[in-house]
């Protein structure tokens, strides 16, 4: 059995945190470049390039790439033969949240209470966290920060299996067109197909982690992305929701079985700053 110091991972999500918020994955990035050479509107091109320049500036200056840092939303494996000294990994985490925003000067987003008391709970946890167990001894976090603009245009809809391919279709372009410019379009965009409504969201979520612009290995999904990708650019959202050819830069499916009764279908969308950061320990 492999033991992990307490503060070695505090440490390590302290880092992800910064890092996350300071600098746009190379991926991401190439795919912002290329579509400055494929949008068709003067006005969404200029958009692009700032995009571009923010995220230069904001990896060169070690500043945030956006105001909103987000929620921070972690994809945790675990080894089954791994052992956490002096604490719990949602403890390690929590505290490597709320050192990353302080020492990164990330803004805290967090209220304590949905509800009736919505005070800020001043360090930006708690986290939302996904654990998986697996074999070995390795510990993998991902964090996926997630702004409020893109995270409340999330949706789900529970379709009739006999709704089928152009029912899931209709649903999740209808979703992004309907979002305007609220979530910061060009986009990447995940789709949850199958499990229960729970699992569909969680999928959805997951999907965005993929490297951005990867094809599902499935022919009849990696079809139905582009067909997905190709109907959302036609709706003329554009970048920033001012017009334009580049509403999304990329769609991810991720499905499960599900009952015979149901077709769960759930899209989570990742604004134009689509942060994450990966680390093993």
């Amino acid at each position: 059995m492999r033991t992990i110091p307490f503060q070695t991972i505090v440490r390590a999500v302290s880092d992800l945190c910064i890092k996350a918020a300071y600098h746009l994955p190379a991926d991401v990035l190439r795919l912002l470049q290329d579509s400055v050479h494929s949008e068709k509107s003067p006005t969404g091109r200029e958009i692009l390039q700032q995009c571009i320049k923010n995220a230069n500036i904001a990896a060169s200056e070690h500043i945030p790439i956006c105001q909103d840092t987000g929620f921070a939303v972690f994809f945790v494996t675990m080894g089954a033969e791994l052992a956490i000294s002096e604490g719990t990994i949602s403890e390690a985490i929590n505290c490597g949240v709320e050192q990353g925003y302080k020492e990164g000067y990330l803004r805290n987003s967090i209220v304590n209470d949905p509800l009736f008391d919505r005070k800020n709970t001043g360090n930006n946890t708690p986290a939302v966290i996904s654990l998986e167990i697996v074999p070995g001894d390795k510990l993998t976090i991902t964090i996926l920060p997630k702004g409020g603009g893109c995270e409340n245009m999330s949706a789900l809809k529970m379709l009739k299996p006999s709704e089928g391919k152009e029912g899931v279709i209709d649903f999740v372009v209808d979703t992004v067109s309907k979002a305007g410019g609220n979530p910061c379009p060009p986009l990447i965009v995940g789709v949850g197909i199958g499990g229960t409504a729970d699992k569909a969201s969680f999928l959805a979520k997951k999907a965005l982690l993929r490297i951005a612009g990867s094809s599902h290995p499935d022919q009849r999904y990696k079809e139905l992305e582009m067909e997905l990708l190709y109907r959302i650019n036609c709706c003329g959202n554009g970048p920033q929701g001012l017009g334009g050819t580049t509403t999304a830069l990329a769609v991810h499916i991720e499905t499960y079985p599900c009952h015979i009764a149901s077709l769960p279908v759930a899209v989570n969308l990742n604004c134009h700053a689509a942060r994450q950061a990966t680390v093993t320990l």
